[in-house]
């Protein structure tokens, strides 16, 4: 029973910590202007990414045009994303950025089968470097970021600040409630998450 109560207990407060975070006030306003490119090479404004939505929800991948594939965690989360792409485009506008072209995007997401999400390049590398997403060794680092529609502004609404040196002992970084289902899922089981295994992009 303690551990029904504290399932319990972790549910309530994960809904304390979203009511928390939807009580933020008004994030700051982007003030730079950003282009991306999409599926049919039109340059797009980050406003534009929000379709007729008032929220967007964005992942940033390490995907870059320096990469030969891309990295097997984002791959990993953005399997389970694809799964439920379509419900979560009822509700906001979702789209997958990167800096390779929208079509390397694409021919990857062919071969893993996913066909439910909307790709979008950078123009530069402004958004990245802005984000501290791109490392001096020229690395990337992922990033999910929701901004909101303010009348024809966008503000960021969050963030996430998961890093590195954040995480806890033996642990590596990562938010809560973990979107990744596979994490999620491992959590149930008896041995957990395995410290010494991580996603592949084939098996």
């Amino acid at each position: 029973m303690d551990l029904l109560a504290d399932e319990i207990e972790l549910r309530r407060h994960m809904t304390r910590v979203a009511e928390q975070r939807r009580s933020l006030p008004p994030g700051p306003i982007i003030m730079k202007h950003y282009r991306f490119l999409d599926a049919d090479d039109r340059q797009l404004r980050l406003l534009d990414l929000f379709g007729h939505k008032d929220a967007l929800v964005t992942y940033f991948w390490m995907y870059g045009p320096e990469r030969k594939r891309p990295c097997p965690m984002c791959t990993n989360w953005l399997g389970g994303v694809n799964g439920n792409a379509a419900d979560i485009r009822q509700n906001v506008a979702l789209k997958i950025i990167g800096r390779s072209s929208v079509e390397r995007q694409q021919a990857f997401a062919h071969e893993r089968g996913w066909r439910d999400l909307d790709f979008v390049q950078t123009i530069g590398d402004d958004y990245a470097n802005d984000l501290g997403l791109i490392n001096e060794d020229g690395s990337e680092n992922p990033a999910l970021l929701v901004f909101k529609r303010d009348g024809e502004e966008v503000r960021l609404f969050w963030k996430s600040e998961m890093t590195a040196e954040m995480a806890d002992l033996g642990q590596d970084p990562r938010d809560a409630p973990d979107i990744a289902p596979l994490w999620s899922i491992l959590d149930l089981t008896p041995n957990g998450r395995r410290r010494d295994w991580y996603p592949s992009l084939s098996y």
